[in-house]
């Protein structure tokens, strides 16, 4: 399993960081993929998943659910459908003295068969890279006023946590432990 963690400032409200991090469109910006099924424009929401055709991680679709949501601190995003065998993505956004500290960590490991580990360094630089830019992003278009043409206009988040059945401990996540 690989683990990458990355950590950016940004001089912007929690809630504003948040919900450009749940923007599709923002998502379609920062990565050139499309949003294809799902939920394909606006914000997503907590037990949504979104099909998105691209080639950020070697393929050509790949389809993600939001597992856990805990608005504006923390969400869950995990691989359904795709190239590796397992990946899940995490969001913490903590209020700073001026702004929001987001921090992503993301655990994978690459498909199975003889080249998985051998892509994994590959694939690790390139979900690096996906992170690093998105993030940018978000950051550029958080400290700016671009983040009206992401957020004005949608509707309300569902502010309930939520946790999706596929988020309880089970095999899966011993699969992570091992």
């Amino acid at each position: 399993m690989k683990k990458i963690r990355t950590m950016t400032q940004v001089q912007a409200p929690m809630e504003r960081c948040f919900k450009l991090a749940v923007s599709i469109d923002l998502q379609m910006a920062a990565t050139r993929e499309k949003a294809v099924a799902g939920v394909t424009s606006g914000l997503i929401g907590p037990g949504e998943t979104v099909t998105w055709r691209g080639s950020s991680f070697g393929t050509r679709t790949y389809q993600t659910l939001i597992e856990v949501w805990r608005p504006y601190s923390y969400f869950r995003d995990i691989m359904i459908s795709g190239p590796f065998n397992a990946f899940e993505h995490e969001h913490h956004f903590a209020p700073m003295n001026d702004g929001t500290r987001i921090r992503d960590e993301v655990r994978f490991t690459a498909s199975r068969g003889l080249l998985g580990p051998l892509t994994e360094p590959l694939l690790e630089r390139k979900v690096a890279a996906y992170l690093q830019k998105r993030n940018a992003l978000i950051k550029q278009v958080a400290e700016s006023d671009e983040w009206h043409q992401y957020l004005d206009g949608q509707p309300e988040l569902d502010m309930r946590v939520y946790q999706a059945a596929s988020a309880i401990p089970s095999k899966n996540l011993l699969a992570y432990a091992n």
